[in-house]
């Protein structure tokens, strides 16, 4: 049996969280889904598996339903498949953020920098005065990374600011491109880095996962896999599952989101 596998986010105030988490919950139960999202009130994250008649049932209710009253207008969504179901239970967690970054103040529905598609990544990247900066952490970069591409060395998302404080200026990197697995990460970082005075901030629309998925192997400046946070454990191009051992945890994506 092969199973549906959704990573979902969008950046949307949610003040009724805790009415929010029941409804959402339940419905997730009742048509058998399994994973992880998180709900602030700065919108929602997560990762989430099922049939694929159920996933499409919840990403309609999502989007038109009554619990979020048609809100989730703008969803983030990327699509995949797994030959075994990759999480054990289903959890709605609340948070501070769904992605963070511990600085207060900075809000991606109000300001954001400018969205890429994967089609025209390589040409914007291969600009010399373009800075590309891979936002995920240390050790899903070791795992593979755009070619040319900074790695800040983070151990957690909320370490970027500081690297960006000691390596980066808009006086001599006016120009800023970044991206990370599935968008979220560098949406609110484009946020941050705009507001620290950066002129042009760009970032993949869709992430590395849209990347890999629309780009031809023969055509792509991707180097390595892609860590995902369930037990397929990393993605290739096409988003090929490539099988092994990981933490049984899905938490982990949401304490350092994608």
């Amino acid at each position: 049996m092969t199973f549906k596998v959704a990573a979902l986010y969008q950046f949307v105030a949610l003040p009724d969280l805790h009415d929010l988490r029941t409804s959402l919950h339940d419905l997730c139960e009742g048509l058998g889904i399994k994973g992880t999202l998180l709900l602030a009130p700065e919108g929602i994250n997560g990762t989430i598996a099922g049939t694929e008649a159920s996933i499409d049932r919840l990403i309609v209710e999502l989007r038109e339903g009554a619990i979020f009253a048609g809100r989730l207008d703008n969803l983030e969504l990327k699509f995949s498949s797994a030959s075994e179901m990759p999480f054990g239970r289903m959890k709605v967690r609340l948070k501070r953020e769904i992605v963070t970054l511990k600085q207060p103040g900075i809000d991606p529905t109000r300001r954001v920098g400018t969205y890429v598609e994967p089609a025209d990544w390589n040409a914007l990247i291969a600009d010399p005065d373009v800075v590309v900066i891979d936002t995920r952490n240390a050790f899903e970069v070791e795992m593979g990374t755009m070619e040319g591409a900074l790695d800040p060395g983070t151990a957690r998302f909320s370490d970027f600011p500081a690297f960006v404080s000691a390596n980066l200026d808009p006086q001599n990197h006016p120009r800023v491109a970044m991206f990370c697995t599935g968008g979220i990460r560098c949406e609110k970082a484009s946020a941050y880095m705009l507001s620290r005075g950066f002129r042009e901030v760009y970032h993949l629309k869709g992430g590395i996962l849209r990347y890999l998925e629309d780009v031809p192997a023969e055509d792509s400046l991707w180097r390595g896999e892609c860590f995902v946070f369930d037990e397929r454990v990393a993605l290739g191009h096409g988003l090929a599952e490539r099988s092994g051992h990981k933490e049984d945890d899905h938490e982990r994506d949401i304490r350092k989101p994608a």
